[in-house]
């Protein structure tokens, strides 16, 4: 096999990088220790001095709760706390626990794992979530995100027929921006397509490229169901871009969120690009699970979601190509 065809290396390669010696089958990899004590996979650095160290990721990787759906918000947090990652992500659902910051409150002390962004419950089934006013569901949103500390608030465009909503959207984001230190992040939607036509149920647009947001969420299920490039997407977003979806697709006209790696989304290249900028936001996994057999399987998944995004955000800087700043 020759240099170049090399197979990227895996976990099993830590074993043979002892002392930074390197692997036959590609760099030495290692543990590293994350501040809430979990090991995971990590580049060594090379003593040879034309080799190149990896950076350490400096953006942290959450969990979003709809990721253990049809399970329990509750059932999130353990399983994030006990898989290593960093914080989670609070989908505001049905579940009365997701809606109650008391209630998460004492998850987050009881796992000792923080809430890193709360989703907006701006989907169709939530519709009724905290009332039916969409500037009421946001302020609630803000208020919940500043009571538990967490840096962000996602929030998808407003649906074409919320005519009064979608009207002053732009503005009224920039303006509740300005009132508070929490970050409503924009999120990338699709076009729905049907027997050959594409029709937006989302204005002003799906995309949040062509609009004034201050922080957008890139979400790569949603850019498989769009057709759109990410990398294009997250090039031109440029520092607006401080919220991933870490996900997959095959470019189906359904929203997939498969594990990343599992469908042809540029998902290592985009956390290898983010990596090279020192990307400080957050990166969250947000994966279906439903179909999972068993608790191991879905928690399998999650496990695999997680070191994908790790080794891919600890990528070496200086093989990093790409556009971003």
């Amino acid at each position: 096999m020759s240099e170049a065809s090399t197979p990227a290396p895996r976990l099993g390669d830590a074993e043979a990088a002892d002392n930074g010696v390197q692997s036959p089958r590609g760099p030495a990899w290692g543990f590293a220790v994350s501040s809430r004590g979990t090991t995971y996979p990590t580049l060594i650095a090379p003593r040879r001095a034309d080799r190149t160290t990896a950076r350490v990721p400096s953006a942290k990787v959450a969990l979003s709760t709809a990721s253990t759906y049809p399970e329990s918000t509750a059932a999130a947090f353990e399983m994030a706390a006990r898989l290593g990652y960093d914080g989670v992500e609070i989908m505001v659902l049905t579940d009365p626990v997701s809606q109650d910051p008391e209630a998460l409150r004492r998850l987050v002390d009881y796992h000792g794992i923080p809430i890193l962004a709360i989703h907006s419950p701006c989907l169709l089934l939530t519709q009724r979530v905290w009332g039916a006013e969409p500037w009421a569901k946001l302020q609630r949103a803000r208020t919940v995100a500043e009571a538990l500390r967490a840096q962000t608030v996602v929030v998808h465009p407003p649906f074409r027929w919320q005519r009064d909503f979608a009207r002053d959207f732009v503005e009224g984001i920039e303006r509740m921006r300005d009132e508070t230190a929490v970050r409503f992040a924009v999120e990338n939607m699709f076009p729905l397509r049907a027997r050959g036509r594409e029709i937006s149920a989302y204005a002003p647009d799906w995309s949040p490229v062509g609009d004034d947001y201050r922080h957008v969420t890139l979400d790569l299920s949603h850019t498989s169901v769009s057709r759109s490039d990410a990398l294009a997407m997250a090039d031109e977003l440029g520092q607006r871009l401080v919220h991933v979806h870490m996900a997959d697709g095959i470019g189906l006209a359904k929203d997939e969120h498969l594990v990343p790696g599992r469908g042809n989304q540029p998902c290592a290249d985009l956390l290898e690009r983010l990596a090279a900028r020192g990307f400080d936001g957050t990166v969250v996994v947000e994966i279906n699970t439903r179909r999972a057999e068993s608790r191991a399987q879905r928690e399998a998944d999650l496990a695999e979601a997680l070191a994908f995004t790790r080794l891919n955000l600890a990528a070496a800087p200086a093989t990093v190509s790409g556009r971003m700043p």
